[in-house]
């Protein structure tokens, strides 16, 4: 591998304009965002700052977007591989491979990973959505009751980035899920505020192999008919919600359940057949309240690791 809907925008926005961003304000080595986090720690604020941003309503309409939260949900596996995201320096050399594509419209992340990016300039003329809850750890007994640990509307809206994602999983048979569904209403009602869209990743999901077993998601057209009714009923307004989705069967039955723009995720790689893969994407994006694709795993660690053809093909497949 190589290294390397619209949105109403607020009175106050953060700059749109071309970058006034010094050259040397960016570093292009690992060593170099170390010394940056020692010594200058406040570079990360001014070049959010200065940062030169496309948004939402820049697009054709469609949107390509890289997706980079999972490990810090504890999730560093695709497909077999356990440990494919434990190194952080080659995940941040596949992004930044991923975001060099043209087609690529931004990324999706926790701080850690989009400061990095930032500090290395790969998020100039990006959107960037920023993930908000990953406290239901991977494999946890409390998985379910998913807290808000990372990013709110507050910060989001401070950093100059588009809107955030929240995770919400909805298991009947776990009263946690109640506390998931009152803080992701709340995080909906405060983005709005901010005039920053709130993008509901839903699932119904569930331990069928007991308690203490791994949570499941379904992903029958019924139960993800009924995830978007829930997850679309959440907050004071839903004028800035958009939804995070699973391509599954009989999406035109499922799509109708909403007139909510709708991205669709990747999920994780078990299929060997990247064709196959895309062909079920491009069926949900056949869709007209499907806006476009959020893909991690499955774009930054493809089988045969050429990150840039897998990337090619999807941009192309969307556009």
């Amino acid at each position: 591998m190589s290294a390397a809907a619209s949105q109403t925008a607020a009175p106050d926005a953060v700059n749109t304009a071309p970058s006034t961003t010094p050259a040397a304000e960016f570093v292009s080595t690992y060593e170099d965002v170390t010394r940056v986090r020692i010594e200058d720690p406040g570079r990360f604020a001014r070049l959010a700052a200065t940062r030169r941003r496309r948004t939402v309503a820049d697009t054709d309409g469609r949107m390509m977007i890289i997706a980079a939260d999972h490990p810090a949900r504890g999730a560093l596996g695709v497909g077999p591989r356990g440990q494919a995201m434990a190194s952080r320096t080659e995940l941040l050399d596949r992004l930044r491979e991923a975001l060099a594509v043209p087609g690529v419209d931004g990324v999706l992340g926790t701080a850690d990973i989009l400061e990095d990016l930032l500090v290395m300039g790969a998020l100039e003329d990006k959107i960037v959505f920023a993930s908000m809850n990953r406290g239901g750890l991977q494999g946890g007994s409390w998985e379910i009751e998913d807290r808000f640990t990372a990013y709110d509307a507050a910060s989001i809206r401070a950093a100059g980035f588009d809107g955030g994602k929240m995770l919400t999983r909805i298991d009947l048979e776990d009263d946690r899920t109640s506390f998931i569904l009152e803080a992701s209403a709340h995080a909906v009602t405060d983005l709005a505020r901010h005039e920053l869209i709130a993008m509901v990743e839903p699932f119904l999901s569930g331990r069928p192999g007991g308690p203490g077993t791994k949570v499941m998601n379904d992903l029958s057209p019924e139960a993800v008919i009924k995830s978007i009714h829930i997850a679309q009923g959440l907050g004071a307004t839903s004028a800035f919600t958009w939804l995070k989705l699973p391509a599954v069967d009989d999406m035109e039955r499922v799509m109708d359940a909403t007139t909510l723009p709708t991205l669709i995720l990747g999920g994780d790689p078990t299929d060997d057949d990247p064709v196959a893969l895309r062909a079920t994407w491009k069926r949900a994006l056949d869709r007209p309240n499907v806006r476009g694709l959020v893909v991690g795993r499955t774009l930054l660690y493809p089988a045969g690791d050429d990150v840039t053809a897998a990337v090619r093909a999807s941009v192309d497949m969307l556009r």
